[in-house]
C-alpha cells in the first residue's frame, strides 16, 4: 500500500500553530533590530525567543525548549539586561547610534534572506516530515553536552562571568575617571 504525501493546502493544527509561532519570532526579531531604543530591542528579543521556545515544544522538543526558556530567556536577557543598566548606556532614542548605512544594510539584509530561503525551499521541496511525539532526548543531549560540549560550555560561562565583571567594573564611581561627575570635579 502506498502512503498518502500530505498536502501544503490542507495543514494540521500543529503545522498551523508553528507557522504562526514562526511569524511571531520572524516578526520580533525583525523589530529587535530595528527599534531605536535599547530596552525595547532586548524585551523583543524574548518575545522572540519565547515563540522558539513555543516552536520547540511544538516539535515534541520538550527538553530543547526548556533550556531555551532558562537559558536564553532567564539568563542571557536577563545578563543583557543588566549589561545595559550597569554601564549607564543610554536608554531611550539616540542620534549618534545611527551611522548612515540603513539602506545599504537593508539590501545586504534582503539579499542574504532571499539566498537564504531559497537555498532552504529548493533544498527541502520534496522533505516532509510529519509531527509525532516522541520520547524526551534529554538523557542523549546531557551525555553529549557533558561528553564532546564540555570546552565550548565552560568557555561560554567564563566569557558571561567576564562580562559581567566588566560591567561591574565598568559602572564603579569610585575609580577615579569612572563617572562624569569624577571629570569635571564635582561631587
Amino acid at each position: 500500500m502506498t502512503e498518502a504525501v500530505p498536502s501544503y493546502l490542507s495543514p494540521t493544527g500543529q503545522e498551523v500553530v508553528f507557522l504562526l509561532l514562526g511569524a511571531v519570532a520572524v516578526g520580533s526579531a525583525l523589530l529587535v533590530v530595528t527599534t531605536r531604543q535599547l530596552v525595547h530591542a532586548a524585551l523583543w528579543l524574548v518575545v522572540s525567543f519565547g515563540a522558539l521556545a513555543g516552536s520547540y515544544l511544538v516539535l515534541t522538543a520538550e527538553f530543547v525548549a526548556w533550556v531555551q526558556v532558562l537559558i536564553y530567556v532567564g539568563a542571557v536577557v536577563v545578563l543583557l539586561l543588566f549589561g545595559i543598566m550597569l554601564t549607564r548606556a543610554p536608554i531611550g532614542r539616540s542620534a549618534d547610534l545611527n551611522s548612515g548605512n540603513r539602506w545599504v544594510a537593508a539590501l545586504v539584509a534582503v539579499a542574504t534572506a532571499a539566498v537564504l530561503v531559497t537555498v532552504v525551499v529548493d533544498g527541502f521541496r520534496t522533505a516532509y516530515a510529519p509531527l509525532k511525539p516522541g520520547q524526551g532526548a534529554a538523557k542523549e543531549l546531557g551525555a553529549s553536552v557533558f561528553s564532546t560540549w564540555v570546552l565550548p560550555f565552560e568557555a561560554l560561562s567564563v566569557l558571561l562571568l567576564a562580562a559581567l565583571v566588566g560591567a561591574i567594573v565598568l559602572s564603579r564611581t569610585d575609580i577615579p575617571g569612572g563617572s562624569p561627575s569624577d571629570q569635571t570635579g564635582g561631587h
